[in-house]
């Protein structure tokens, strides 16, 4: 029992020994008490990385043989940029849905998908018994015209030499103003068909020419055809030579594409820098290296309550006929009224280490320092510094990453250029 009791007791004292050695310092101070001393290094002959003040001297010889190109840090122009996503459309302005303006039998079809047609081209002809009965209608209607205006003219004259009495001349005038009334009623009904004024001039003179007093002219051709009132591409075709149609359905669209609407979301915070007069250009993912010429032609009065977005309208240049209707685009929209000087420098001149963007300073001819930079938004092939950087500094804007690669080296010890 004694032996175990001396036993504990020297134990005790080594581990109060050991404690007083760890928290003493050199001048008998206790700074430190209660805390152990960390070693300066864990691990004899290594020590962190720290690239932030590093340094490369490179021979002009590696320069040139590493394709280094110097250049100056500058402010630019940049613009407010907003790359908002969207879909295709047609342009309802130079679209039409083209149905007929009567019941009746399709005789033949002159138009299929694909195929471009001028304004006023035959589409179709059917066979229109309506048709034909406007037609009749309206020469019977000018025939009564024509006759009511002789006995109106020729009441008029026997008014004057008191040979009638002024209540017949009256009813005379009163049927040749109804007549008149008519002949116009009947010949707008006919350019609701679609005849023009020369084509009902030519109904007219082909009665004419039929009979000379304009009686008997009642024999008309049913036959109606369908014009495209538009230039453009059939895109929609609905109709077989035999088949029945009536005026409500739709037989073919047609629409010029060489110009889309583009129906972009732009954001309530975005609207305050978008404006007719911004600049738009329309991106396609399967034309990664192309930018179609765009414009705003309307920007929503609305915004959506759901997606807190509001529609904004482009009209796109398609003359290649690439873009299709219904494709997903992106489109980037600049306004120069926002548009402030930056810093911004090629994007090849930033080059990421250690998770940090870095760029090369040249401080003397042959020597090139690490500047850590932070970045802002990517214009183009550049990319827009917001600090690590001053306008007027010599930076590496080609070869960065040779350098970078040879300063990774370096931080291990593998080479050295000099």
């Amino acid at each position: 029992m004694k032996k175990c009791i001396i036993l504990m007791t020297l134990l005790i004292f080594a581990f109060c020994g050991r404690g007083e050695k760890q928290i003493s310092s050199p001048s008998g101070e206790h700074e430190h008490q209660g805390q152990a001393l960390e070693p300066a290094h864990e691990h004899e002959g290594e020590e962190p990385v720290d690239h932030k003040h590093q340094e490369l001297e490179v021979s002009p010889e590696k320069q040139v043989e590493w394709g280094i190109e110097i250049g100056e840090a500058s402010e630019f122009a940049v613009s407010s940029r907003i790359n908002l996503p969207g879909i295709l459309t047609l342009n309802q302005n130079q679209t039409a849905h083209i149905s007929s303006f009567a019941e009746g039998k399709v005789l033949s079809v002159a138009a299929d998908l694909g195929h471009r047609v001028g304004k006023g081209q035959i589409l179709l002809t059917l066979n229109s018994p309506e048709f034909a009965k406007a037609q009749s209608d309206f020469l019977q209607a000018r025939a009564k015209f024509i006759l009511s205006r002789k006995e109106y003219e020729r009441a008029k004259m026997l008014l004057e030499e008191k040979a009638i009495e002024q209540k017949e001349y009256q009813r005379r005038e009163s049927e040749y103003e109804k007549a008149m009334t008519e002949t116009g009623v009947l010949g707008s009904n006919l350019h609701s068909f679609g005849l023009g004024h020369d084509q009902i001039d030519k109904l007219i003179e082909k009665c004419e020419s039929l009979d000379p007093d304009g009686y008997l002219c009642e024999v008309t051709n049913p036959n109606l055809n369908i014009f495209s009132p538009i230039r453009g591409k059939v895109i929609f075709r609905d109709v077989i030579v035999g088949e029945h149609i009536e005026p409500k359905k739709v037989l073919f669209t047609v629409s010029d594409l060489s110009t889309l609407w583009a129906l972009l979301d732009a954001y309530e915070k975005d609207l305050a820098v978008i404006d007719k007069k911004s600049k738009v250009a329309i991106k396609s993912s399967i034309y990664p290296e192309k930018e179609f010429e765009g414009k705003i032609i309307y920007i929503s009065d609305m915004i959506d309550e759901k997606l807190r977005t509001a529609k904004i309208r482009v009209e796109v240049e398609n003359r290649d006929s690439l873009l299709k209707p219904n494709m997903y685009i992106q489109g980037i929209i600049e306004n120069e009224v926002a548009s402030k000087n930056m810093l911004a420098i090629p994007e090849e001149a930033v080059q990421n280490l250690d998770g940090e963007k870095i760029v090369f300073i040249q401080e003397e001819e042959n020597v090139f320092a690490v500047h850590h930079v932070e970045l802002g938004e990517k214009i183009g092939n550049r990319i827009i510094i917001t600090s690590g950087l001053e306008p007027g500094e010599k930076i590496v804007i080609r070869g960065a990453f040779s350098l970078k690669t040879e300063l990774t080296k370096e931080a291990f010890g593998q080479a050295h250029v000099h």
